[in-house]
């Protein structure tokens, strides 16, 4: 069973990743918000790093590829977010990662999850698909076919992310060398599209990518730590309630319609999660 000053963490986490997606939904530009929150993150990891232990060296090739993987995730998203709702996206994006994971963390990692924890990620993930077909908002085949496959991405960013944090010896230090290689190849690919639009975006909103970054370093950093105290499955599918705080931004901050289907869908989740705290 996953301790509940655990479990809080968690959920708090989830909230923190919800506040951050709503953000980049909800502001001007994806692409430059994106940038400068993930900008803020790696200025923020470079102060930080060297007072922290340098992560053990078996854990850089994981380090290495998630890296690369979150640049492809996020670039995604901009253009997820620049077609398709929030209230749609964000649940089929997170919906079918917690399944992916724990089915691959079984077979890889020969991690052994009770039935009732099967029960509880299964149910998570039905609640979060139920509210995607529940939401209302055109989706193209093409938005269709981005979103699923960050979907996949997502599951694999995560099942890497978990073991190189077990691999790292110090959670903190990994996510503060993942935002800081995250942050660096965003700029990269970024500045020579639109390096001076961004640079007179990061006046205006220096403040919100050190906000932003800040939040981002510390919901993964409590995913990751609490993936060394138990099964990554477990925390994958308890970190995807983030669609619940996501529901509530969408409603009373977006003013995106949530509807009598969405609220039932919000309750199937909530069940699941409290399956998963008993398993």
């Amino acid at each position: 069973m996953i301790s509940l000053p655990v479990f809080g963490l968690i959920l708090f986490a989830a909230a923190l990743h919800a506040s951050w997606n709503a953000f980049l939904k909800g502001s001007s530009d994806t692409l430059l918000s994106t940038t400068l929150v993930m900008g803020g993150a790696a200025l923020i990891a470079v102060v930080a790093l060297p007072f922290l232990p340098a992560p053990a060296p078996a854990s850089w090739p994981w380090l290495a590829v998630s890296a690369a993987m979150q640049v492809v995730y996020l670039v995604l998203l901009v253009r997820i977010y620049h077609t398709v709702d929030m209230s749609l996206a964000y649940p089929l994006m997170r919906g079918s990662a917690p399944l992916t994971v724990a089915l691959i963390s079984t077979l890889w990692l020969g991690e052994v999850l009770p039935g009732i924890g099967w029960i509880g990620i299964a149910t998570i993930c039905i609640g979060i698909l139920a509210m995607a077909m529940g939401a209302r908002g055109a989706l193209s085949l093409s938005g269709l076919a981005m979103t699923l496959v960050n979907a996949a991405i997502i599951a694999a960013y995560t099942l890497i992310d978990g073991v190189g944090a077990r691999a790292s010896g110090t959670p903190a230090a990994y996510t503060l060398w993942l935002s800081l290689l995250t942050g660096i190849a965003m700029a990269v690919w970024a500045i020579p599209a639109r390096g001076g639009a961004l640079v007179s975006y990061a006046r205006r909103n220096w403040h919100v990518g050190l906000i932003g970054g800040l939040g981002t370093i510390v919901s993964y950093t409590i995913a990751l730590w609490a993936m060394t105290m138990a099964p990554i499955a477990m925390v994958a599918a308890l970190r995807e309630t983030s669609i619940l705080f996501a529901t509530a931004i969408s409603a009373f901050i977006l003013r995106e319609r949530v509807g009598p289907a969405r609220i039932t869908a919000a309750a199937i989740i909530a069940g699941g999660t409290m399956l998963l705290r008993l398993a």
